[in-house]
């Protein structure tokens, strides 16, 4: 009996903290999950344009843009364009200290009529030799001498042209000009900066051609390059002009791939018009070209086409609407075999009707004014 009496209380106990236990867990899910009525967002089913893009990014550059170079060593000694000039072709723009090549011009010069002078002295030596064997007044071996030496002379002159002809070019080349009409977009050299021409000619101005002209090399990712092609409009904008939209037309697509962190693309060129010089090189594009456009389409939130009411929602089907939707669905099994996988493109957000709607359904719109498709929040 005693044993009996003590259990109770511990019982008890253990009972009551059980009922405290449940009480607490479910306040803390109260707290935690309160009931909150589902909250719908409504959006008007309009008419309006529909555009499919495809979008890249890209640098703008000038149509044409050279880098003019140097094809001698020697020290800068005149800059007479600076940035941002106006330029013409053959416009000299730079000039390098001339004082050694033209030394190696005289010095040429000098070698070349030296060689002249042995060469008219050979002929007479040649001629002498030629008439005392006539005469038989020398050996055979004296003639062929002489004409060796007159041969010899004759080459002579010859290499010492083409060392004063290289020597002339040479000194014409420390005059730098600029090869078309344009910009200078950059100068990569200054006065008294020394440049060395021994493996590859050093770069000393950028020009572009014309900046009213420019283009994009946008890079197209290969998944969406067969949607392009030439003359399709595209739409771009830059980050210096927020809000602001430009407009381009799709030239050429390069068949050359490009590989970058194993993900192949193709330069696709975008002709853009830049009168008023808003745009500079060297700006990074953001380029939308419209693969597709629909005018007028009667457009529908994607969102509307997936959503899920709530459990506790009561769904409440009319006759008319629950035969139209029964047609549907049969009218869909039948066109489409693969009911049931799941959409793979989940990118679209607005879809839009195809004008093979029936003549009721058009009415209803057109009477009503404004159509309604329900999203719930954080349940689509």
């Amino acid at each position: 009996m005693r044993d009996g009496k003590r259990r109770w209380p511990k019982r008890a106990l253990i009972s009551f903290l059980l009922l405290c236990a449940v009480a607490c867990a479910g306040w803390y899910y109260k707290k935690t999950f309160p009931d909150v009525a589902a909250n719908y967002q409504t959006m008007v089913v309009s008419r309006g344009e529909l555009l499919q893009v495809v979008t890249a990014s890209g640098q703008l550059d000038p149509v044409i843009k050279l880098e003019v170079g140097s094809q001698i060593s020697g020290i800068i000694q005149k800059l007479l364009v600076d940035f941002n000039s106006t330029i013409k072709s053959n416009q000299v723009i730079a000039q390098i200290d001339p004082a050694t090549y033209e030394a190696n011009f005289i010095q040429a010069r000098g070698n070349l009529a030296n060689a002249k002078a042995a060469l008219e002295l050979a002929q007479l030596s040649a001629e002498r030799a030629k008439s005392l064997r006539n005469d038989k007044l020398n050996t055979q071996a004296d003639y062929e001498k002489a004409l060796a030496d007159l041969h010899q002379a004759e080459a002579n002159v010859e290499i010492n042209q083409g060392t004063l002809k290289k020597a002339e070019v040479d000194l014409a080349r420390c005059t730098i000009s600029a090869p078309i009409d344009g910009v200078v977009i950059s100068r990569n050299v200054n006065v008294g900066q020394t440049v060395a021409a021994s493996l590859s000619a050093p770069t000393l101005f950028i020009i572009g051609n014309d900046l009213s002209k420019m283009q994009i090399a946008a890079n197209v990712a290969e998944a969406d390059v067969g949607q392009v092609e030439v003359g399709q409009e595209a739409e771009f904008n830059v980050d210096a002009f927020t809000g602001k939209t430009f407009h381009g037309k799709v030239t050429q697509i390069r068949n050359a791939p490009k590989t970058e962190q194993n993900v192949v693309t193709y330069d696709t060129i975008i002709e853009v018009s830049n009168p008023d010089l808003k745009l500079k090189p060297g700006m990074t594009a953001n380029v939308s070209i419209i693969v597709a456009q629909r005018d007028k389409a009667l457009k529908i939130a994607n969102a509307a086409l997936r959503f899920h009411p709530p459990e506790s929602a009561v769904v409440v089907k009319s006759q008319a609407s629950a035969a139209r939707a029964d047609s549907a669905s049969k009218s869909s099994r039948k066109s489409d075999p693969s009911t049931g996988k799941k959409e793979k493109n989940k990118s679209q957000r607005t879809v839009y009707l195809l004008s093979s709607l029936s003549a009721a359904t058009n009415e209803v719109a057109a009477a009503e004014g404004k159509l309604w498709a329900a999203i719930s929040c954080g349940r689509c």
